[in-house]
């Protein structure tokens, strides 16, 4: 914690000498604190809930029920205090982060526009950054409702533990549930911290992308990055209502918990690794488009990069399904991810011609000229993937 205060207190140094002099290396250097200064937060915060965990095993391995209570309480109590405190420096982060995007972008304006164009350009960038602040602030208003929710639900518990305690086995189920709903909570406190990192993440990436780009940037260029932020907040949104929603089905689903869980963060994990590399994949994807300037094909990426988001949604539910056994749901999410494969194929159709017409430097007219410019390029680079474009084929 103190270790954190002291990066803080530096990165509001730092944050001063940028004002002042030098722009760019200071604006780098605090990417980089703000780097380390995630990572910390989420390290003590993991390491806060094994700790926790453990000494929890232990008494309900010892059976000190009394001792258990006590140390629920002060647990929650412990994590309740990080928590608010991590999110007061997630703010904080996510306004500095607001107000070096709103400088970039006026510095850009201001170098490359006179005054007449300035001003319009001006308005619809406040109207983007606003947006995304919108976006922080509903993010972290939903994480503090699903923590203060999370104290509600703890209280009642134990309030119904007070008044039953005359009958011991009783006791002992409500103990257990009592466990696994902290489990729960805390996982889910976890994964919302990730989420948050990640959201961090994501926004430095952008920000050293526009540093990268400066030089050779339009406006358009600009806009894109605001657009794909904006995508990736809606994703982390989405998440984040998934969580929820699991949250509420795992409440009702007590008895095969564990199951669950396992299940959940295995999912969870595996959802995070596709995002990041979601991540760098778009990444690279924009470099190269940076070299080729292909507005087109940036948006079916973007596009096509939502639409993997949403298969694999789907696809966590449905193991969600198949675990809860509810064969109607599952029809349903199975004709959605039907329908989202087919999608997906139109849209790598689409980009395929797109591809062609670029390449060929002509436009494809019919399907039997698409086809003959396929097999063409194919035939010239490699001949195994000539049965595969029979498909194509009109006859």
């Amino acid at each position: 914690m103190l270790l954190m205060m002291m990066m803080m207190i530096i990165l509001m140094m730092m944050m001063t000498m940028m004002m002042m002099r030098r722009r760019k290396r200071g604006m780098m250097m605090m990417m980089v604190m703000m780097m380390i200064l995630m990572v910390m937060m989420v390290v003590v915060l993991v390491m806060m809930i094994m700790m926790m965990m453990m000494i929890m095993m232990m008494m309900i391995m010892m059976m000190m029920v009394r001792m258990m209570m006590m140390m629920m309480m002060m647990m929650m109590m412990m994590m309740m205090m990080v928590m608010m405190m991590m999110m007061m420096m997630m703010m904080m982060m996510m306004m500095m982060m607001m107000m070096m995007i709103m400088m970039m972008m006026m510095m850009m304006i201001m170098r490359r526009r006179r005054r007449m164009r300035m001003r319009r350009k001006r308005r619809r960038m406040m109207m983007m950054v606003m947006m995304m602040m919108m976006m922080m602030m509903m993010m972290m208003m939903m994480v503090m409702m699903m923590m203060m929710m999370m104290i509600m639900i703890m209280m009642m518990m134990m309030m119904m533990m007070r008044r039953r305690r005359r009958r011991r086995r009783r006791r002992k189920r409500m103990m257990m549930m009592m466990m696994m709903m902290m489990m729960m909570m805390m996982m889910m406190m976890m994964l919302m911290m990730m989420m948050m990192v990640m959201m961090m993440m994501m926004m430095i990436m952008m920000m050293m992308m526009m540093m990268m780009m400066m030089m050779m940037m339009m406006m358009m260029m600009i806009m894109m990055m605001m657009m794909m932020m904006m995508m990736m907040m809606m994703m982390m949104m989405m998440m984040m209502m998934m969580m929820m929603v699991m949250m509420v089905i795992m409440m009702m689903m007590m008895m095969m918990m564990m199951m669950m869980m396992m299940m959940m963060m295995m999912m969870m994990m595996m959802m995070m690794m596709m995002m990041m590399m979601m991540i760098m994949m778009m990444m690279m994807m924009m470099m190269m488009m940076m070299m080729m300037m292909m507005m087109m094909m940036m948006m079916m990426m973007m596009m096509m990069m939502m639409m993997m988001m949403m298969l694999m949604m789907m696809l966590m539910m449905m193991m969600m399904m198949m675990i809860m056994m509810m064969p109607m749901m599952l029809m349903i999410m199975l004709l959605l991810l039907l329908l989202l494969l087919m999608m997906m194929m139109m849209m790598m159709m689409m980009m395929m011609i797109c591809l062609l017409q670029k390449i060929t430097h002509k436009k494809v007219k019919n399907n039997s000229q698409l086809l003959f410019r396929i097999r063409i390029l194919v035939l010239s680079s490699c001949n195994h993937l000539e049965p595969m474009l029979q498909m194509f084929n009109p006859s």
